[in-house]
């Protein structure tokens, strides 16, 4: 009985190195958008606070000169904000992208994959096959060796 080789299996092999390296760089992606959507948020955050902060501020007093300071340094943080949230938009663009490859390499190693079961079934049949034919005659000799006696 001979083994089984798959004729494709370097192709499958290249197939497969690719989906992981894909998976990897997804994953990569998906890690860099969450490190800028928790930068944004935490941005988000101290915004919101300081603007509370300014509003007790307010209401409790405060200098011409300290409401000209948090104005300016909002302004700049809403500045900042925009960038992050261009960044988020970015990386979350980048994300969708490596998801969409590594959608594409997942159906291609999964085609080889069947490719590969089909090709091993129609093998175990030829070999059925031929083990029948080989067993048919070895009964033929054996039975012609019983009547030459």
């Amino acid at each position: 009985m001979t083994q089984y080789i798959y004729r494709f299996e370097n192709i499958l092999n290249v197939r497969e190195q690719e989906k992981n390296e894909t998976e990897m760089a997804y994953k990569e992606a998906v890690r860099s958008f969450e490190e800028i959507a928790t930068k944004l948020y935490e941005l988000l955050k101290k915004k919101e606070d300081l603007l509370a902060f300014q509003q007790e501020r307010l209401v409790t007093g405060s200098s011409i000169d300290e409401i000209s300071h948090y104005a300016r340094f909002i302004n700049s943080m809403e500045k900042t904000i925009n960038d992050v949230q261009q960044k988020v938009v970015q990386a979350r663009a980048k994300m969708n992208w490596q998801e969409q490859k590594l959608v594409e390499k997942n159906l291609e190693v999964r085609k080889f994959e069947k490719m590969r079961e089909r090709d091993f079934e129609v093998y175990k049949e030829e070999q059925l096959r031929l083990e029948t034919i080989l067993l048919d005659e070895i009964s033929s000799l054996a039975y012609n060796k019983r009547e030459i006696r």
